[in-house]
């Protein structure tokens, strides 16, 4: 018996960090290592039935410029799932780009830190649907976790939370919420991160970072009720595939879309 017959499927999402022509992986976003190509690897998570992508370009906000817009490109060709493009998005004209070479939604972090407004901007011109705002949380205490940029190089002094209730109030239509303390290790997301976000925001919650096995998404989504959950060691290093992911997040009595 699932637990929630009326919520939505639990989307299952692949994460690509691109850093020129690779796909990278690190832990807490550091110490970062080749691990494929963004095309290979693209496809055969979309082979596997995975729901949506994500592809972050690690590197744009820190040099001024995005440059994955031809891998996206060229995966919009035969991939037909919904794709998300982030980093060194930080103008309407960087949107109009993103979204004419084939992504459906934009994440957004550096440029709405510095500029909130630019949230508000954003979905009266695209629509809220098109505007992820991405969260790079860090934990300084048992009931604070502060919003950073950059690829989690930077601190930005906002209390994450608050900046999650402030990115919704402006127009953002899904939060990317990333434990920077939990990315890459594998050893389970931080709970009482989600749980948290996911009880003062309405819109839709993706939970990336920490998720090291299937136990932990399941764990995951009993005690946040995040809306989907964004994979990136898990599926990168053969720990699950998306379709073995699925029938384990179903067996823990969570709907997800059929692969």
């Amino acid at each position: 018996m699932n637990k929630n017959e009326t919520a939505p499927p639990v989307r299952v999402i692949a994460r690509l960090d691109i850093k020129g022509p690779n796909v990278i992986k690190g832990i807490r976003l550091e110490g970062l290592r080749i691990v494929g190509k963004p095309g290979a690897m693209a496809r055969r998570y979309y082979e596997q039935g995975v729901d949506e992508i994500i592809y972050m370009d690690t590197v744009a906000s820190l040099y001024g410029r995005n440059q994955i817009l031809d891998i996206v490109e060229e995966a919009g060709r035969d991939i037909f799932v919904p794709m998300t493009v982030g980093g060194g998005i930080r103008s309407i004209d960087n949107i109009t780009a993103a979204l004419r070479r084939g992504a459906d939604k934009v994440a957004i972090n550096t440029a709405a830190l510095k500029r909130p407004e630019f949230l508000s901007e954003a979905a009266r011109v695209f629509g809220s649907q098109c505007i992820v705002v991405s969260i790079e949380a860090k934990k300084w205490r048992s009931d604070y976790w502060e919003a950073y940029y950059d690829n989690g190089r930077e601190r930005s002094g906002l209390d994450a939370i608050k900046w999650a209730m402030q990115a919704e109030s402006l127009g953002a239509g899904e939060i990317l919420l990333t434990s920077v303390d939990a990315e890459g290790t594998k050893k389970g997301f931080d709970l009482d991160l989600y749980e948290q976000v996911r009880s003062q925001v309405r819109i839709p919650v993706i939970a990336a970072g920490g998720g090291g096995t299937s136990g932990h998404v399941a764990e995951l989504l009993d005690r946040s009720q995040a809306d989907a959950v964004c994979c990136a060691s898990l599926f990168h290093y053969d720990i699950s595939d998306v379709t073995s992911l699925k029938r384990s997040i179903a067996a823990a009595g969570h709907r997800v879309r059929p692969s």
